[in-house]
């Protein structure tokens, strides 16, 4: 029940009654319950829709316990309070982030001081009493904030100033990020300000100084913001390790969750609070309620829609319509080249003079403030952008969002969505623009899946080896430390509380010495044990590629594609290619990475035979081939959620449910049920038909475009076994093709091709593993591992690693531990990274068990509608354009007038 105004006057310090009174506000209930748990002395999570007031509700026990403690009050009260109509609370300008007028140096560069910092705040602080506990400290660090994006940590100190300077409080607050300048670092390490907004990645950085104890000796708060973004990454492994150190640092300290709705709000809350003994302790959580239901419409598009394709170049008009329309309009795309392609068409067509920006990760930092602060002032008119402002910064009055293309999850469409009306009592409004048939489905079925408050966030992650390397590392660059007890410590961290001591003391044992079979390399030995059995830091140098090199990301890597002669014959060495020829550009090493020698693609206008990778160049020659074997594909950087495949398929086994669908899909699909099959929920559709002079099998798992690229590289093996004559497959989000020089229709029916056979799960044994064996995947994989685990560094004092060298040392590194330790760390590491990563194996493998026995087969004469999407992939290349979409549309009608027979 809401409390009364005079429980609410009992909870809150005059001077925040007269605040909320002067800007009219009403408590929120969530926001009461929240204070009442931290005046409780109880660690909690608030799960809240964007617009409820969810950040100033996780810094107000920070606020009225500070302003009571400065001023020598030191009462305890059960604090609650209330929050805004805005999760924003206007713009403050003067803040010491936003005036800075220096240039930010790069994240990392220069070596910070590791001189133990003197205790000389003490003049700058009242000594006051800690709420509840009675002891007495001087000045220091009271609450820590952990945001995902260093621009969200910039825009709540702006944010955050405001109420401090209304109210008067003496209060000190202060960012500190990769773009923080080196002075104002080291000066916050020695005169903490009260509230310090970070990164994970400064705060590791923070922890592997010898003076983390008393920086953090008086931390008695932490705010983890968009807790659900964290957790779902390396980054949350990180941060968890960070949790875990400053519970043995600061047992005082409590921890606030700050999310948007989530699967299981059970997982995250543990996330908060130390495990103990094996047993799951979590964090309270409160839940707000009240918000307005957001207003999401699919654009229902008078134009022709596109049978396959991802830039809905088709919907441009319709798009730039509703930004004209309305106030403030983000358009959200799942690519940076996507985003860069329709910033540069709205700009062509943009006769009214709109102001409309560009907002991406690959942008300078002080493009993106332009952008982010422009916004912030109700200057522009449309911002389109990546998953770079998925997340939760105020824009102030933006009015709608538009999300081009699928959105592939449910939870991830709700954190846009959010982005648009940061008012709870107000309903945000979205429009979903499907770029293609399929599409269309996905959005229909996420619609309906936000109306349903359904959720599809992944379950907590098991806490990775490579990750704890690092943190081992950076526990040695502070204060040395005894096994047993670092390994006491991070078993309170939830993602590694089930961790064995075996793997603890590999990755301690691999930290020292590299492994069994590095361990004759006295570089790879950096930390050692003194006299007293602790592990410390071998030498200084050690310690600075730390602090250089500290984190999670590894960028995306972009290889050279260099035209040669073909090589006479087999896999030889690289060099009977020459190293001549023609540059042709560059391609990502993600797509390369799933490629064996031989393998064909699409690249430049033409296909090309991949020869040979070495170092930072892929060798290719031409190909006589008129179809590229393996697709070069870059649609949606996100992968179809299992929850949303799972309603696709519920969808089309549905008949009634069709009727929600636009009139071209809806005839699109009863075209399919009449010339073949809509596949059942359960029920794997294949389709077999001749086309040219080569013969082709369509199925239909929706299990996404991960999982079905592995089917695809693993059944083209068993089809060369079955003498099929495979000669390449395409996959998208939905279904997988495959075509040869076989009949498999005839094979088939006359019992020479079995499909449960085929298909069959056993196919994730020795073909996964001869695949592996064969492709440059688990390579980069290791290669990530090695770099995040600090085996290898990739930045020095003044200077940035090459590619080159980076691949020189990890490659050779690969083929030593293969060879002569095939268990060592970084390989279960990698292993574990391409299982439910790149290769999504748990996905794959509960698709295969579904359709086990539930495989339909239909022998056709020719492509049916449903395969004509997945058939446009066939040799389409990885470029947006106007000419390529106009290639796609002539491909299309061809396809379509043959499945129309």
């Amino acid at each position: 029940m809401p409390l009364t105004p005079l429980e609410t006057a009992a909870l809150l310090p005059e001077r925040f009654r007269r605040w909320f009174a002067s800007r009219g506000w009403l408590p929120r209930e969530h926001q009461l319950a929240l204070l009442a748990k931290a005046g409780d002395d109880r660690s909690a999570l608030l799960i809240a829709p964007t617009g409820a007031g969810k950040t100033l509700a996780g810094f107000l026990p920070t606020l009225v316990e500070l302003s009571e403690n400065l001023q020598g009050g030191g009462r305890r009260a059960r604090q609650r309070n209330c929050a805004p109509e805005r999760d924003g609370w206007g713009s403050a300008a003067g803040t010491e982030q936003a005036a800075d007028p220096h240039p930010d140096p790069p994240p990392f560069r220069g070596r910070e001081s590791e001189q133990p910092a003197a205790n000389t705040h003490q003049g700058e602080r009242k000594t006051f009493i800690s709420t509840g506990r009675s002891v007495k400290r001087t000045g220091g660090l009271h609450t820590l904030y952990i945001s995902p994006l260093k621009a969200l940590a910039v825009d709540i100190a702006r944010n955050l100033e405001t109420p401090i300077a209304e109210m008067a409080l003496p209060i000190k607050v202060e960012t500190r990020t990769g773009d923080t300048p080196v002075s104002r670092r080291q000066r916050q390490r020695r005169y903490p300000p009260d509230i310090l907004l970070t990164t994970p990645e400064q705060l590791a950085l923070l922890l592997s100084s010898d003076d983390a104890p008393f920086l953090f000796g008086s931390l008695k708060r932490i705010v983890l913001d968009e807790l659900h973004a964290l957790v779902t990454s390396k980054r949350g492994d990180l941060l968890s390790l960070g949790l875990a150190r400053l519970w043995r640092l600061a047992p005082e300290m409590r921890a606030i969750g700050l999310s948007a709705t989530v699967a299981e709000p059970e997982s995250l809350a543990r996330f908060l609070m130390p495990q103990c003994d094996g047993k799951e302790v979590s964090a309270d959580i409160v839940v707000a309620g009240g918000a307005a239901a957001p207003i999401v419409e699919m654009l229902d598009t008078k134009e022709r829609l596109p049978w396959a394709g991802h830039t809905a170049r088709h919907a441009l008009g319709e798009m730039y319509d509703l930004i004209r329309r309305n106030k403030t309009t983000l358009v959200f795309v799942n690519t940076r080249s996507q985003a860069e392609m329709l910033f540069q068409e709205f700009w062509r067509m943009n006769d009214d003079g709109l102001a409309i920006a560009l907002h991406h990760g690959s942008l300078d930092v002080a493009q993106r403030r332009k952008v982010e602060d422009a916004m912030a002032a109700g200057k522009l008119r449309g911002v389109v952008c990546t998953s770079s402002l998925d997340l939760g910064v105020d824009w102030g009055d933006v009015d709608l969002v538009i999300n081009v293309g699928a959105p592939k999850g449910s939870s991830r469409l709700m954190q846009r969505i959010g982005r648009a009306n940061h008012r709870i009592d107000e309903a945000s409004r979205a429009v979903l623009i499907p770029a293609n048939r399929f599409e269309v489905l996905e959005c229909r079925v996420a619609i309906d899946a936000i109306a349903a408050n359904a959720q599809d966030t992944p379950p907590l992650r098991t806490g990775a080896l490579d990750v704890l390397a690092q943190h081992v590392l950076g526990c040695a660059c502070g204060e040395p430390f005894f096994s047993d007890e670092l390994y006491e410590e991070v078993l309170t961290s939830a993602p590694y509380a089930s961790l064995t001591r075996t793997d603890f003391d590999d990755v301690v044992d691999f930290v020292a010495t590299g492994g069994y079979a590095l361990k004759t390399y006295e570089r790879f030995a950096r930390i050692k044990q003194d006299k007293q059995g602790r592990w410390r830091v071998a030498n200084p140098k050690v310690r600075q590629s730390y602090r250089l090199n500290v984190g999670t990301i590894v960028e995306e890597t972009m290889l050279k594609v260099r035209l040669v002669r073909s090589r006479s014959g087999g896999s030889g060495s690289t060099g009977a290619l020459g190293r001549g020829g023609r540059m042709l550009g560059e391609i990502e090493e993600a797509f390369i990475e799933g490629l064996v020698i031989g393998d064909t693609f699409v690249f430049g206008g033409e296909v090309v035979r991949y020869e040979a990778l070495a170092e930072d160049v892929v060798y290719v020659s031409r190909a006589n081939d008129k179809d590229a074997k393996v697709p070069s594909y870059m649609g949606g950087k996100f992968p179809l959620s299992t929850y949303l495949a799972e309603r696709v398929r519920k969808l089309l086994d549905d008949r009634r449910a069709w009727n929600a669908l636009p009139d071209q899909v809806r005839d699109w699909l009863s075209l399919q049920r009449d010339f073949s099959r809509v596949p059942a929920v359960r029920e794997l559709l294949v389709e077999t038909f001749p086309r040219g002079n080569k013969h082709y099998l369509v199925c239909y798992p929706f299990e996404g475009r991960l999982a079905h690229q592995t089917l695809g590289m693993l059944l083209t093996r068993r089809m060369e076994r079955a003498r099929v004559r495979p000669l390449g497959f395409v996959a998208n989000e939905y279904a997988l093709a495959v075509w040869g020089l076989g009949d498999m229709s005839f094979m088939i029916r006359h019992g020479k091709l079995d499909l449960n056979t085929l298909f069959d799960p056993d196919m994730l044994g020795d073909d996964l593993e001869a695949w592996l064996a064969e492709s440059a995947l688990m390579k980069r994989t290791f290669r990530t591992c090695a770099i995040i685990s600090g085996l290898i560094a990739r930045r020095f004092t003044g200077e940035e690693k090459s590619r080159r060298q980076v691949l020189f040392s990890t490659d050779l590194i690969y083929d030593v531990l293969r060879k002569h330790q095939a268990d060592h760390v970084l390989l279960r590491a990698a292993r574990a990274d391409a299982a439910t990563g790149l290769l999504d194996l748990k996905r794959l493998g509960d698709m295969l068990s579904r359709i086990h026995g539930r495989i339909t087969h239909r022998e056709l004469e020719h492509v049916s509608p449903l395969a004509v999407p997945v058939m446009l992939e066939i040799g389409r290349e990885s470029v947006y354009g106007e000419a390529g979409d106009e290639l796609l549309a002539e491909a299309a009608d061809e396809l379509v007038k043959e499945a129309m027979g």
